[in-house]
């Protein structure tokens, strides 16, 4: 089961909350939107990932972040259900 959170910020604070979010580690998706909600970028994130394999995407959403004064990102985390229904977020 998946949850979504959306955050409105500005261009020069996208690369700092990406990679925050990275770090969390329950994350399965990131999508960036621009103010006119048009979809800008969209990755998977798998667990367990080095972090020089996001090298590429950090250049893009840093690229991106230079044109954008304004955006959404949209943030899919995954969500374990334990046995006595409580429902639980990988991030502890």
């Amino acid at each position: 089961m998946t949850t979504k959170e959306t955050f409105s910020l500005h261009g020069e604070n996208l690369l700092k909350t990406i990679k925050e979010l990275i770090a969390e580690g329950n994350v399965t998706r990131i999508t960036i939107n621009d103010k006119s909600c048009r979809e800008l970028l969209s990755f998977p994130l798998t667990i367990g990932v080095v972090a020089a394999i996001f090298a590429p995407v950090f250049a893009a959403v840093g690229a991106l972040a230079a044109f954008v004064s304004e955006c959404t990102i949209t943030v899919e985390r995954e969500i374990i259900e334990v046995a006595d229904n409580e429902i639980k977020s990988d991030h502890v």
